[in-house]
């Protein structure tokens, strides 16, 4: 955390978060919740494998694309094909350099061919909406183009998830909507207090359980996080921070921005090819992607599983049977649901899956078996 607060930006529910006993922590320039009183990071992950979590994301970027050919543009921008999926379905896609590299990986929100709406990463908005807005601007052969409306609208719309076995239950006691199918969302108007609040509900997450992402206006989210916050209690579950948020999405083996992906690392490299529209005739980097692609990336993502006793941390060099360096770790902890240490590192192609591998831990050798992650098994699109 910085040593000046006063420099971060907080979130609408900063005064909630203190109140409840939250230890704050720098994200992206962001003051947000990394755990709360009550058993912390443990307590909190575990809550969201067995009942359900609340957590709040208000940091994550948001920004929007409007107006004519607003889905074509951010198609030939964007890694991803926009075209494969239909109005009112979510898709992951990423910004990249012209190297191919990664400068933020986001969701887009297709309203229409002319309404897309990004999240993309706290740190990362500006960057991504600077990027779509020079590209607009470069295009000068189509009027259409030029006429597009490209907005940042970080401090519009807050961000929740509520993720878990019990979330469709905590939506439903709300009367929120549940959108049917993964990736999917809905425009809605909730009635909360006796007011009638405009938010969106969209089937996604980041701790591979059964959960909802919701989208209120920046001044109706302390409404809205109170009576999500009163109904998970009721369920059994809790507010959860960021550091439970991490733990589980390591468990699953989903790359952070920041570590798995970075302008440093490829979509081939960290495992995310699969966002990638290869058949599009142009996006951002493509070329480099290709070109990538028919050579063979030079390193990839694989998951480690300790097996001794031992905490994995990012930076940690990966050794092979004869103590050469194959690779590094990008991200590690100790996984609750397993109570087992657990990383994500890129390596050398040479690496197989089952080899027996160590970390360098501060000098210590930490032995670890590569295996293909995820490292429990849940499906967020049950």
């Amino acid at each position: 955390m910085s040593e000046n607060t006063q420099e971060l930006l907080y979130g609408p529910l900063h005064e909630w978060h203190v109140a409840h006993g939250a230890k704050m922590a720098e994200f992206g320039g962001w003051l947000m919740p990394l755990q709360y009183d009550g058993g912390g990071v443990v307590a909190e992950h575990t809550a969201v494998r067995t009942a359900v979590g609340l957590f709040d994301v208000s940091h994550l970027g948001k920004a929007e694309i409007r107006g004519p050919g607003a889905r074509e543009f951010a198609n030939r921008c964007l890694s991803n094909d926009l075209f494969r999926i239909a109005p009112g379905s979510a898709q992951y896609t990423l910004a990249l350099t012209p190297e191919g590299t990664v400068i933020d990986d986001l969701i887009a929100y297709l309203r229409g061919d002319g309404d897309v709406f990004l999240i993309p990463n706290a740190a990362n908005t500006a960057a991504v909406v600077a990027a779509l807005v020079e590209a607009r601007d470069a295009e000068g052969s189509a009027p259409e183009t030029k006429d597009l409306e490209i907005r940042d609208l970080h401090r519009d719309f807050a961000v929740f998830a509520v993720q878990g076995p019990a979330s469709a239950a905590v939506m439903e006691a709300l009367g929120l909507p549940q959108p049917a199918q993964y990736m999917s969302f809905v425009d809605a108007v909730a009635v909360i207090g006796g007011a009638e609040l405009p938010l969106t509900v969209c089937r996604t997450g980041y701790t591979g359980e059964h959960g909802y992402e919701i989208v209120p206006r920046w001044a109706d989210a302390p409404a809205v996080w109170e009576a999500l916050a009163a109904e998970v209690g009721r369920a059994g579950g809790k507010a959860a921070g960021l550091g439970a948020r991490d733990t589980l999405r390591t468990e699953m083996g989903y790359a952070l921005h920041g570590h798995e992906l970075s302008t440093a690392i490829s979509p081939l490299e960290a495992g995310v090819g699969w966002a990638v529209g290869w058949k599009k005739e142009g996006f951002w980097g493509r070329d480099a992607l290709v070109a990538q692609k028919a050579a063979g990336a030079p390193r990839k993502s694989v998951g480690l599983l300790a097996t001794e006793r031992g905490v994995p941390r990012a930076g940690a060099a990966v050794l092979d049977g004869a103590g050469a360096v194959v690779g590094t770790t990008t991200s590690g902890t100790f996984s609750p649901t397993l109570g087992n240490g657990v990383a994500l590192a890129l390596v050398a192609p040479s690496v197989a899956l089952g080899d027996t591998l160590a970390l360098d831990i501060r000098g210590r050798r930490l032995g670890v078996t590569v295996v293909k992650p995820p490292f429990v098994q849940v499906n967020a699109k049950d």
